[in-house]
């Protein structure tokens, strides 16, 4: 049953009305003066109110302004009921954004046919509105990781990190997961004798330093930039709140991960079984890939870092670089190393 609001501070009338709509299959309440309907409006929120102009205390131009100034209640549809009939009255009712306006005296056919028109138009503009709703929500959804990595871009936090500046250190508390804007980051632990592995490398619009989503994890491995670097960080809760509302991302993360796994294995493998003349080749492509450089560009980077990565000793390194720089394979100036002959490389690998 449509519930109306009928304010009107004429006992008779506001009686005779009620009766009306109620025999109409209205169910109506009933508001003596304008201060005491915008109380009622706000408590029961209406279908529909029906209000006088003239009364005391509170006019009914007050009583529209306040409840259309209110978010509950200003899509509420409002009919105006009033013995004024002046052209300036009508207009002044209207700009204030009633929806209809009856004069006194009026039949019953007029008032119901007015309220039924009304209620139909705020039905169809309340889907309107819930579509409209639907739509930006579904427009504001993460559907991918482009879109997640916007949202890194709109909601997290920039940082900025000079070359061989620590971002965080293995045990630290893994507050962030991070986006990389600009730069080249690696992730490294120490072994049981202190020497530095090299377990991932990440550059400009890769995500890292994620642990666990569900626990309260520390970072498991140090995080170093090897360049410049600028990131945006997002907090584990945001992103966990994220990933939570949006479902589809929350699988392409996942394949990220499993992917990372996959490369991680595969460097275990290579530092196991390889030769030294195999992970260092693979280790120079590793970094020209990731430093986003054409193969004939030069890459400048220090011995130490390649041989992390690579996991071997820096002195068998150098030693390996000068056997290809021999060969004609690469070109050694200072900590820069520029790839001469690609194919040949590759096939080492």
């Amino acid at each position: 049953m449509r519930k109306i609001l009928l304010i009107e501070d004429d006992v008779v009338l506001r009686e005779n009305t009620s009766e009306l709509l109620e025999l109409s299959n209205y169910e109506v309440v009933n508001a003596p003066n304008g201060k005491k309907g915008v109380e009622v409006a706000k408590t029961i929120l209406p279908d529909i109110i029906v209000c006088d102009i003239m009364m005391p205390e509170l006019d009914g131009y007050g009583v529209l302004e306040a409840l259309t100034n209110n978010e509950s209640t200003q899509h509420i549809p409002f009919i105006f009921l009033s013995a004024k009939t002046e052209r300036k009255d009508v207009r002044k009712g209207m700009d204030l954004g009633a929806d209809d306006y009856i004069t006194k005296p009026f039949n019953e056919e007029e008032l119901i046919s007015a309220i039924e028109s009304r209620l139909a138009k705020a039905a169809i503009l309340k889907d309107r509105r819930e579509e409209k709703e639907a739509k930006r929500e579904e427009n504001e959804q993460i559907r991918s990781l482009n879109d997640l990595k916007n949202y890194f871009d709109d909601n997290g936090e920039t940082f900025h990190f000079l070359k061989d500046t620590v971002i965080y250190e293995e045990g630290n508390n893994s507050n962030y997961i991070y986006l990389i804007i600009s730069g080249l980051i690696k992730c490294h632990k120490l072994d049981e004798q202190g020497k530095q592995l090299t377990t991932a490398l990440y550059k400009e619009d890769d995500l890292f330093g994620y642990t666990s989503f569900t626990q309260n994890l520390a970072y498991q491995e140090s995080a170093t930039a090897i360049q410049e670097t600028e990131l945006v960080g997002l907090s584990k809760k945001a992103l966990t709140d994220v990933l939570n509302k949006n479902h589809k991302v929350t699988l392409e993360l996942i394949e990220l991960l499993t992917e990372d796994l996959a490369i991680v294995k595969d460097q275990l493998l290579q530092m196991a079984y390889s030769s030294v003349s195999k992970k260092t080749a693979q280790t120079i492509l590793m970094f020209a890939e990731k430093l986003n450089r054409k193969p004939e560009d030069q890459i400048k980077i220090s011995r130490n870092d390649l041989a992390s990565v690579a996991g071997i000793a820096t002195e068998t390194l150098i030693r390996t670089m000068s056997s290809f720089k021999k060969q004609g394979l690469i070109e050694i100036s200072g900590r820069t190393i520029r790839i001469l002959d690609l194919k040949k490389l590759q096939d080492i690998c």
